[in-house]
């Protein structure tokens, strides 16, 4: 590839990510006070990371119940309230757990 088309398609990618982030500010100048759109708002995030990180978590093992199992140990132990990396580390261990013993 030409240095020139990268550069371009590099300059669309940022110019269209830019804007995606810009143009919020700029239509909307006064807070929002619709109960409805702050808690849509608030809660998009949470939901385009689960839709994300979820269809992984399902590809990146062997068997499909290994990953059942990591999904079942994070969800119990992040809804104990624990840490990122005790979290983490429990989903490991509980694949780990399950695929050993396929």
């Amino acid at each position: 590839m030409k240095n020139s088309v990268f550069f371009i398609y590099l300059l669309i990618l940022a110019g269209s990510t830019y804007l995606i982030r810009v143009i919020p500010f700029v239509a909307i100048k006064e807070k929002i006070n619709n109960r409805f759109v702050r808690s849509f708002l608030y809660y998009i995030p949470y939901a385009v990371l689960t839709a994300m990180t979820i269809p992984a978590v399902f590809y990146a093992t062997n068997w499909w119940i290994g990953a059942a199992a990591g999904l079942a140990a994070a969800v119990i132990f992040a809804i104990k309230g624990k840490g990122l990396t005790t979290v983490a580390v429990a989903s490991c261990v509980a694949v780990f757990v399950v695929e050993l013993f396929h």
